[in-house]
């Protein structure tokens, strides 16, 4: 057992050593189609941007940066359901242009990118910093997750002992007590690199008021007020008298499923009727559970520790089913298909939790059936056992806390599904006649390209035949060319076509308006891995 945990403790050192390389790649909100189109080249300056997301999201930094490299903040836009509409400055310059975003997901979590447009004709790309989080901030961000994480579970978890099981022996006052102040000191740091990552700042900004204000703004903004409620209640209730606390500690141990639902990948995840209840429920019983240890390791010390043990014996598999039932129907929703545990981050990190999970099941189980009423009857030696078998349960509770803590920089395979089903789109627009292309899904493998044609004054356009090419040459790749077929609704569909590549492909479409005429739009879209 104890080269087990030696080894899940290497697996966790080196997953946290990834998070200095974690980069965007892991954003949970994708891109899905942009207005104008990433590297087009357009006659005349919009009016207008358009950004369009796999997800609801929220504005955190609009700038446009010209041919010239001069930065301008953009700040009037519009948030429409997932595409955000800003408003183009006036006058700009011909030449290529950067519109650099950076959004924060309905979970909290950020994402950026920019998108290039030529305005006349293409000119040298301006200069752009990189918009991503120092692996410093990630770092301090884990670490102010795990504090808080260790106060919920060990601080108020351990106060709410009193509630379901006994008495808090007095001497598991003080570490409990500790673990209450830790997810306090916690919470400011986790909530400052909150601010940061969300903003791409670096550490030496984190006392800047914006820094906090976006995080506040954020989801996570919800759980940091519940969260701080719920431990000063319950380290209020280690101090007042035993019936009034036992109130306040009830109050503190519903808190931790209200702030841990508040935010997150889970409670973010459709359908939230069912999502937010069970991280609550997860999240009450997993405080249950490993608050528990503590005072019942202290218990045991004590002549009636074995009435405590009894008690806790009899009352834990409520705690225990709540605990697995959630988490099944959390994984399910999260992971979606078993080849996701070990194909996807998020599935990785789900895995170690698992294990550690047996393992710690294991050691309850042990307790349970081997040595709870050796130690009820009195036998010195198991009561000893049971003492250490217990902090080694503790250990590998705060294994489990800090693998989970790891969950904030990896996007559930729900939402890599959901991303790659996003279709891939362009419009292009002539004076003769305009057309709206949709590849879905947008990315490599089978696809269906469906096609709605205008005219120039943004009219029904009755064409005769309409016949698409798609083509990469630098991929060696020619043109593929097919015949559309109308639809009921007057659209054209092409649907026996493989993309074999990623990256950006040639559009063509050849419209026979007529007997006697043709037109042909072309542009440029991006297929997705």
């Amino acid at each position: 057992m104890t080269r087990q945990l030696h080894l899940l403790l290497v697996l966790l050192g080196l997953a946290v050593a990834s998070l200095a390389t974690t980069g965007q790649a892991l954003a949970h909100a994708a891109l899905t189609k942009t207005v104008p189109s990433d590297g087009a080249v357009i006659a005349s300056a919009p009016s207008a941007f358009s950004l369009s997301f796999s997800e609801p999201v929220s504005p955190l930094v609009l700038r446009l940066i010209g041919p010239d490299g001069t930065s301008r903040p953009l700040t009037h836009f519009t948030l429409t359901d997932r595409t955000l509409a800003i408003a183009a400055p006036s006058a700009l310059a011909d030449g290529t242009h950067v519109l650099s975003w950076r959004v924060v997901s309905e979970d909290g979590h950020p994402v950026g990118g920019s998108v290039l447009f030529s305005v006349g004709a293409p000119s040298g790309a301006p200069d752009l910093a990189a918009s991503q989080t120092e692996p410093t901030v990630r770092v301090v961000l884990w670490l102010g997750k795990l504090g808080l994480y260790l106060g919920l579970a060990f601080g108020i978890g351990g106060v709410a002992f009193m509630a379901w099981v006994a008495p808090l022996p007095v001497a598991a006052r003080r570490p409990i007590a500790g673990f209450l102040v830790l997810g306090l000191l916690s919470l400011p740091v986790a909530f400052a690199a909150q601010g940061l990552d969300s903003l791409a700042l670096p550490l030496s900004e984190a006392l800047q008021s914006a820094t906090w204000q976006t995080a506040a703004a954020s989801s996570f903004g919800r759980t940091a007020l519940i969260a701080t409620l719920a431990l000063l209640t319950a380290l209020i209730a280690l101090f007042v008298p035993s019936r009034s606390g036992r109130l306040l500690t009830v109050f503190a141990w519903l808190g931790v499923g209200a702030a841990l639902a508040a935010s997150g990948h889970a409670s973010a995840a459709e359908p939230q009727m069912l999502t937010r209840p069970a991280v609550f429920l997860h999240a009450v019983g997993m405080a249950g559970w490993a608050g528990a240890l503590l005072p019942l390791a202290f218990a045991l010390r004590q002549s009636d520790g074995a009435q405590a043990l009894r008690r806790f014996s009899r009352r834990i598999p409520v705690l225990l089913l709540a605990i697995l039932l959630s988490g099944v129907v959390l994984a399910t929703v999260q992971v979606e298909h078993p080849r996701a545990l070990l194909a996807t981050p998020y599935g990785l990190v789900m895995t170690g939790k698992l294990m550690l999970v047996a393992v710690l099941i294991g050691l309850g189980a042990f307790n349970r059936y081997r040595l709870t009423e050796r130690v009820i009857s009195g036998r010195a030696s198991a009561r000893s056992l049971l003492t250490r078998i217990i902090t080694a349960e503790i250990a590998v509770i705060v294994a489990i806390l800090a693998v989970v803590a790891l969950w904030r920089f990896t996007p559930p395979p729900r939402a890599l599904a959901a991303a790659a089903a996003q279709p891939a789109s362009v419009h292009i627009h002539t004076d003769k006649a305009m057309a709206d292309i949709s590849v879905t899904p947008g990315r490599t493998g089978p696809v269906t390209i469906t096609v709605s044609l205008l005219d120039g004054a943004f009219g029904p356009l009755a064409a005769k035949e309409l016949r698409l090419a798609l083509s990469r040459p630098e991929a060696g790749i020619e043109p593929i060319e097919r015949q559309a077929i109308k639809q009921a609704d007057g659209s054209w569909q092409v649907g026996d076509l493989t993309l074999p590549v990623a990256g950006r492909w040639t559009v063509e479409l050849e419209i026979l308006v007529s007997d006697f005429e043709m037109t042909r739009l072309k542009d440029t879209l991006d297929i997705r891995p």
